[in-house]
């Protein structure tokens, strides 16, 4: 793969535009070892909650694309849209390029001005993370009934509420509940994946996007693996779907004007190994 044809390069993997052969036209996705998280005394701490590359874990690439193999396949047995095509190596797959959820600057020549480049979408099943710092008046780890918001996807994610959206001409009120409709569907999909395998899902992040020579369905575009789940083990949820072991599990703490919130039970992406081999 040569440089010249990166079209992308992300905290997680990177994007080739296949320029010969029978894929020529698509992209190939290259899983790699890199790592988001925060540091703690000076050494990483891997959570995919975090947007910051911290580190890499031998052998996460390839963790990540076995698993991002088996939810687009799993999606597409229960037609749910895609970009994904084949995985063709232990690391690699094949997908159809696809236009990513935005919008361009209305006046891009004046200082500041910047492009909605693309948008990912979260979606939580329980409270934790930047939603419970942002709303520290609720519970750790209440049921929030898979809330989906949208980010902007970048160096520094910055939540944009739904209303801004169809407000600003990003999407239009119709493309926006089916994107929501259809976050909430792939999220129930996985979830019940990892809940057969005694593990449950906190919440998530997908990306959203038209295929380049689609019809301009909104479709799911990126990934799904370790990179975007939070995911732990112990779950003991209440009738209400609250979790009741939280005050043994999550570790909050307020200093400098700033809150944080750990979560013992989390399972870190590289255990994620054999769940679904």
């Amino acid at each position: 793969m040569a440089e010249k044809d990166l079209v992308y390069r992300g905290k997680s993997k990177d994007v080739y535009k296949i320029t010969s052969g029978a894929y020529k036209g698509k992209y190939r996705f290259v899983f790699t070892d890199r790592a988001t998280g925060y540091l703690e005394n000076g050494k990483p701490v891997f959570d995919p909650g975090y947007d910051i590359v911290v580190g890499e874990i031998p052998g996460k690439g390839a963790i990540a694309c076995r698993f991002a193999t088996h939810f687009f396949k799993l999606l597409k047995s229960r037609s749910v849209p895609t970009h994904f095509i084949e995985t063709v190596s232990d690391n690699e797959m094949i997908v159809e390029p696809a236009l990513p959820l935005g919008r361009k600057a209305a006046v891009p020549g004046i200082a500041g001005a910047e492009p909605l480049a693309n948008l990912e979408f979260t979606w939580r099943n329980n409270a934790t993370g930047s939603f419970w710092r942002r709303y520290p008046f609720i519970r750790p780890c209440q049921n929030v009934h898979q809330v989906v918001e949208a980010w902007t996807k970048g160096e520094s994610d910055i939540l944009i509420t739904l209303e801004a959206l169809q407000e600003t001409g990003a999407l239009g009120a119709k493309e926006i509940a089916q994107s929501v409709k259809l976050v909430k569907k792939i999220a129930a999909l996985v979830s019940r994946e990892f809940t057969a395998k005694g593990l449950h899902v906190i919440d998530g992040k997908f990306e959203l996007g038209r295929l380049k020579y689609g019809d301009g369905k909104i479709v799911l575009i990126d990934e799904i693996s370790p990179d975007v789940l939070r995911v732990c083990r112990g779950y003991r949820p209440d009738k209400d779907g609250h979790c009741t072991v939280f005050k043994k599990c999550a570790v909050t703490s307020a200093a400098d004007g700033k809150r944080t919130i750990k979560n013992k039970n989390q399972v870190p992406a590289a255990e994620f190994i054999g769940v679904f081999l």
